[in-house]
């Protein structure tokens, strides 16, 4: 089943400033705060109530857990960082399993042009409207929440128009 586009509607108005909090955050701070984390699965768990049939808000619920433990696995062995893995497994009630490949698309370019453009801001003036940002100085390492929260926004904005 595709996300209904009266369910990405209610979601959206909560989820946008959550996903530019946490695509900010991990830019300044290379960190995604666990009140962002826990502020996405608050709106799935209260307007997902609203914005889904009970039995399909409560089926997106398992995939919360098995994106979480994957994550963790993940974080464990080096391949992404914690908060990545707990801001994933906050998104993943979201998505519908239908729309897998669809999101895998979505993320691969979020993170494509994630990349470029957080690198070549790195090397203009724009850089100087955010000296501070930690994500300039960590030559090795990526702000993955950029495109998470961009994949998440474009996905529900993709089931709003499609």
């Amino acid at each position: 089943m595709m996300m209904p586009a009266s369910a990405a509607l209610w979601f959206l108005p909560f989820v946008l400033p959550i996903c530019i909090w946490v695509a900010w955050s991990d830019l300044a701070t290379m960190k995604i705060p666990n009140k962002a984390v826990a502020a996405l699965i608050l709106v799935y768990l209260v307007v997902g109530l609203i914005a889904l049939p009970f039995s399909q808000w409560a089926w997106q619920l398992v995939h919360f857990a098995v994106v979480l433990a994957v994550g963790f696995i993940l974080a464990i062995v080096r391949v992404l960082g914690a908060g990545d893995a707990k801001f994933a497994a906050a998104a993943a009630p979201f998505i519908m399993v239908a729309d897998l490949v669809n999101l895998m698309a979505i993320f691969a370019i979020c993170t494509i042009i994630g990349f470029a453009t957080h690198r070549i801001a790195r090397v203009t003036p724009f850089r100087k409207l955010t000296p501070n940002w930690e994500s300039w100085e960590r030559t090795r390492d990526f702000p993955m929440g950029y495109p998470l929260a961009g994949t998440l926004l474009i996905y529900l904005l993709a089931a709003v128009f499609y």
